[in-house]
């Protein structure tokens, strides 16, 4: 398994999907439509899982995608390597038009992602990482540079969601008065911990492992931890249930 090669491939589609995504997203029309669960879906994910999946199907591993079609759990269950793909994750932030919305795409090997990339298309924010080469973030035109987290011994900045504040959350931010609390839609959350920028971003609200996989991928090539709360066990992949158990990402400590 080439994973330097595999990077290279997530990384370009990520960038196509992500200049699908911003034509719809500069248009007058979105097409926004509500899902079965409720939550909305619109042209811009429908056109970038089109283009993600005509990137991946070249490698030749399965692909796993919110937007794609159901894979039943016996068919799956025995992928060794697998894409896991959210093609716009943050689709209410999108329709709210703050720009705080991201490309997702993982590849994951036996419940692990060993390969994330996170693109937020109109903050030009590219983020990837994988075993070998640990975490990088490009953004715009400049040049990349690698995340390394300094090991933290107290929490100074939380980092929260803008669209899903539950009251657990709430209590749990709570036991830190003197910290600072971030906002931020999408997997960027993540993110904030992989750059050091947050030491802890704790999610006790639904999501799915599309949502995660990604940023997931790029916290473990920087060093941090994404563990499910309260077990502390590390978050998994591919279960017959996709949906994720609460959570905590923290960095290095």
């Amino acid at each position: 398994m080439n994973i330097k090669e595999l990077t290279s491939i997530a990384k370009e589609a990520s960038l196509i999907a992500g200049k699908a995504i911003l034509e719809i997203y500069n248009s007058a029309d979105f097409g926004v439509e509500m899902k079965g669960d409720n939550s909305p879906l619109t042209k811009a994910d429908q056109a970038a899982h089109h283009v993600i999946v005509d990137c991946l199907e070249k490698t030749g591993l399965p692909i796993l995608s919110e937007e794609g079609k159901d894979i039943s759990y016996e068919e799956r269950k025995n992928w060794d390597y697998f894409w896991m793909v959210d093609p716009l994750d943050g689709t209410k932030e999108f329709i709210k038009k703050n720009g705080e919305f991201t490309v997702n795409i993982a590849l994951i090997h036996q419940g692990k992602p060993i390969l994330g990339v996170v693109y937020a298309p109109v903050l030009k924010w590219l983020y990837w990482g994988n075993d070998e080469d640990g975490a990088w973030k490009q953004e715009s035109d400049k040049a990349a540079f690698k995340l390394e987290q300094s090991r933290v011994s107290e929490v100074k900045i939380i980092v929260a969601s803008r669209s899903h504040l539950s009251k657990e959350t709430q209590d749990f931010i709570d036991q830190y008065p003197n910290t600072e609390v971030i906002s931020m839609g999408s997997s960027l959350k993540l993110m904030l911990v992989a750059e050091g920028r947050a030491q802890v971003y704790p999610r006790f609200a639904p999501t799915m492992e599309w949502d995660t996989a990604a940023a997931h991928g790029v916290v473990l090539a920087s060093g941090g931890e994404v563990k499910k709360w309260p077990e502390k066990s590390a978050l998994e992949y591919n279960k017959e249930n996709l949906l994720n158990p609460w959570f905590i990402c923290a960095s290095a400590s």
